[in-house]
């Protein structure tokens, strides 16, 4: 009962666990790879604005593996993430889409000038 009244207050107790182990699997990583999915991880939470757990886990899921499996292989940072660091990792959140926080605020402004519409359509 506790469990869930906890969940239901911070969300997933398993998401948050499945996320503590990307991070941990991150953390592990040898030089140079650590240093850049690190870098990668947290731009993705400024700019991925994912707000839906299940989406948010599995994108750091995918980037711990993907990541892995650079070092096992010994595959250069600069073959993976190109020229433009940035937007490889802006196209890799935007490939994972989800409700983000932005969304809510999108659709108050559309709202609002909606109703301002109708209110000056009346006048």
């Amino acid at each position: 009962m506790a469990a869930k009244w906890i969940e239901a207050l911070t969300g997933s107790l398993e998401q948050k666990k499945q996320y503590k182990q990307a991070k941990a699997r991150l953390d592990a990583l040898p030089e140079p790879y650590r240093s850049v999915a690190n870098a990668q991880h947290r731009y993705s939470m400024y700019y991925g604005g994912i707000t839906d757990g299940d989406t948010l886990v599995q994108m750091f899921l995918d980037l711990a593996d993907l990541w892995e499996r650079a070092a096992v292989d010994g595959t250069p940072v600069g073959d993976i993430v190109g020229d433009d660091a940035v937007e490889f990792a802006e196209t890799y959140a935007q490939a994972y889409g989800g409700t983000q926080w932005i969304d809510k605020e999108r659709a108050r402004l559309i709202k609002a000038v909606d109703d301002a519409k109708k209110k000056e359509s009346r006048s």
